[in-house]
């Protein structure tokens, strides 16, 4: 109409001369009645009843190429999904009918199975709203990573990692935003805390102001700096010690750098040379294999090993790993 009138007139200038003069006008009381019969009756009922559309409200599209929809089975236009949570749902009504004869029982129970498909219904769309709040299809598709961490304006660290973990489960009651606020709070907290504590230790050491921290701090971090230094070179020097005292008779001996820390107290306690206890591990190691392939096996054991120093071979050998405890 608007093209038909010319550039004189808009779209709306003509569309609301339209509305009053031929709706509300005296030409649309003339016209137009009050009450309209024989008016079609909506049964979609969108005010909230069983079945309703306004049940499940959609949600706008998800922004992801065609071949990530084709991976994810995504239907953008319906926001549905080719396998959505609780696929078999609508097996609960899909046979259902209404009939003239139907008793009370059987209307009750058909009245139940669309109760618990409404049901289904709602789970599965607040399935939907939690995925797309917390950008769940994103973080599948791998996109969120670079977004998190422009977001982002102090690093996580790997407790944080392991709290928002456990808090988990909260995801379902929270929104997004709700659950970062929590997180959130919780470190504040928890800086408060450790703010606190560190003030309680200032007043204790007799500090009262601020600017008195800075100079026992500096002089604490001294303090801790030389006994650090103080403790390093002493287990340094008991560790050279140690050795030359308890190693002294074997490490000369050939074989006594194929051994492990714990295979040299071993052979030193025992007083047995590296190379005769590579000899007895070697011999013990190989019939335990055979006996597990079904192989059988003569003990070659030289005759220096004892019964004393064969079994606590065979512990330490068990103890390690190197055999099962039914072979010792």
């Amino acid at each position: 109409m608007a093209a038909h009138v010319g550039a004189s007139r808009t779209p709306q200038e003509v569309m609301e001369h339209y509305v009053s003069m031929y709706i509300h006008g005296n030409l649309g009381k003339a016209c137009i009645p009050d009450t309209i019969p024989n008016r079609v009756t909506d049964h979609t009922c969108p005010s909230g009843g069983p079945l309703s559309p306004s049940l499940t409200t959609p949600l706008p599209p998800l922004d992801i190429s065609v071949a990530e929809q084709q991976q994810l089975g995504y239907m953008p236009l319906r926001d549905d999904y080719e396998i959505e949570y609780d696929q078999d749902a609508e097996t609960l009504i899909s046979g259902l009918s209404v009939n003239y004869d139907d008793d009370d029982v059987e209307i009750e129970l058909k009245r139940a199975h669309v109760d618990m498909y409404v049901r289904k219904l709602k789970e599965r769309q607040r399935r939907k709203n939690i995925a797309r709040d917390y950008n769940l299809v994103p973080a599948f598709l791998g996109k969120d990573k670079k977004e998190k961490e422009k977001a982002l304006k102090r690093k996580i660290t790997k407790e944080e990692k392991e709290l928002r973990l456990k808090l988990r489960p909260l995801y379902q009651f929270m929104s997004c935003k709700e659950f970062d606020d929590l997180f959130e709070n919780m470190h504040k907290e928890k800086m408060l805390r450790a703010k606190i504590r560190e003030l309680q230790r200032y007043r204790r050491n007799g500090i009262t102001k601020m600017e008195e921290s800075a100079e026992y701090e500096a002089a604490r971090h001294k303090r801790e700096k030389r006994k650090e230094n103080k403790n390093l070179a002493g287990s340094k020097r008991g560790k050279e010690d140690g050795k030359d005292g308890e190693f002294a008779a074997i490490e000369n001996l050939p074989g006594f750098e194929l051994l492990s820390d714990r295979e040299k107290v071993l052979c030193s306690s025992l007083n047995l040379s590296p190379a005769r206890y590579v000899t007895v591990k070697t011999i013990i190691i190989k019939d335990h294999l055979q006996k597990r392939q079904g192989i059988p096996s003569k003990s070659r054991l030289p005759s220096y090993l004892d019964k004393v120093l064969k079994k606590r071979i065979l512990n330490f050998l068990t103890e390690s790993g190197w055999i099962s405890r039914d072979a010792s």
